[in-house]
Parts: C-alpha cells; structure tokens; sequence
C-alpha cells in the first residue's frame, strides 16, 4: 500500500463529517502523512497522522503491517492498522480486528472513497472526493 499514490492528494469529506484532508510523502518515501481538518456532529478534530511500515532498531526489513500513529490539536494519540485489499481500504482503531474500523470503497477512477466509521454503540458514513493530486 504505501507505493500506492492512491490516497495521495486533498480530499474533501461529505456525509456526517465535512472537512478536509491531505495525504503526502514524507521526504524519502517510507511514510505517508495526513493532515486533518474535519467536524463531526460539531465536535473539530484537527491533527496528523503518520503512517507507514515499522523498523524498529536492530532490525534491517519493515514489517509488513502498515501502522499509524495520529496526533490530535486535543492532545489525542491514537493507533492504527492499514488493510488495502483490491478497491476496499480497512483502517483499524489499534490492532486488526479491533471492533472499531473503517472500511472504504474506491471508486474506478480512485477519485473518490466512501465508507463507515464503525465503533461499538455508534459510526458515522462518510464520503470522501479528491480535489487535488500532488
């Protein structure tokens, strides 16, 4: 996934949540990086996230799990796992599997991205539409 240009670019978000969001590469091209700017049901959430293959010291191969780490302007710090599996992008809240995810759909031309937020006892849809490729 991370030699993918799929998410790379500026997308703007409709459904529940509005706002906007940028993926780019970190210089050297091992870690992605996303900037938020989003509301949701008039709660702001602003941060970054940087995502990518772990190497951790005294290790010469990144894992093959793709992990994520986001910092909210809250003080939020929270984890994840990457999944892309053909068209369906699945973002998991800490470890695979965990009952809180994402799961989206790309569409033919990878321009847009719809899916759900799940979490236990709620969620949210949301579509997200790039408005620009860098």
């Amino acid at each position: 996934m991370l030699r993918s240009r799929r998410l790379i670019g500026t997308w703007s978000l409709s459904g529940e949540t509005k706002g906007q969001i940028r993926y780019e590469w970190m210089e050297g091209g091992f870690f992605l990086l996303q900037y938020v700017d989003l509301e949701l049901h008039g709660n702001r959430s602003k941060g970054m996230e940087i995502i990518g293959q772990e190497r951790v010291f005294g290790t010469t191969e990144p894992s093959e799990t793709i992990k994520s780490r986001y910092y909210g302007h809250k003080g939020d710090t929270l984890d994840y796992v990457y999944e892309l599996e053909g068209d369906t992008l699945t973002i998991w809240s800490g470890e695979k599997g965990s009952p809180a995810y994402y799961k989206g759909t790309f569409s033919d031309d990878d321009n847009t991205l719809s899916g759900t937020w799940v979490w236990l006892g709620g969620g949210y849809e949301s579509t997200s539409t790039r408005v620009t490729s860098n």
